[in-house]
């Protein structure tokens, strides 16, 4: 029984920073964030291997967001500096299935598993 719990959300000023905490149950998955603003589809954010040994940024949070993992503790991580109220959202942990052949492994396209989601609140 795969569960995601996120945590870490909150209300910032615009510059600030936060982390963000998935806690999963079950085995070492892909995990990627995504956000969902008011009125708006959800949005990927960035994604890492089951490893850590790759990762993929959405270009609008590169240099600013840095995904992380420990697979010990089942947890993955997302701390987001220089925050901009364009970032505010709903931020959803995922779990998915790499699929790997002889040539490599690729990120997942959908995503199985889903947490219920944190607020963060950027103001100006």
């Amino acid at each position: 029984q795969v569960q995601l719990v996120e945590s870490g959300g909150g209300l910032v000023q615009a510059g600030g920073s936060l982390r963000l905490s998935c806690a999963a149950s079950g085995r070492t998955f892909t995990m990627g964030w995504f956000r969902q603003s008011p009125g708006k589809e959800r949005e990927f954010v960035v994604a890492i291997s089951r490893n850590a040994g790759s990762t993929y940024y959405a270009d609008s949070v590169k240099g600013r967001f840095t995904i992380s993992r420990d697979n010990a503790k089942n947890t993955v991580y997302l701390q987001m500096n220089s925050l901009k109220p364009e970032d505010t959202a709903v931020y959803y942990c995922a779990a998915g299935y790499s699929y790997c052949s002889a040539s490599g492994c690729s990120f997942p396209r959908e995503y199985d598993y889903w947490g219920q989601g944190t607020q963060v609140t950027v103001s100006s």
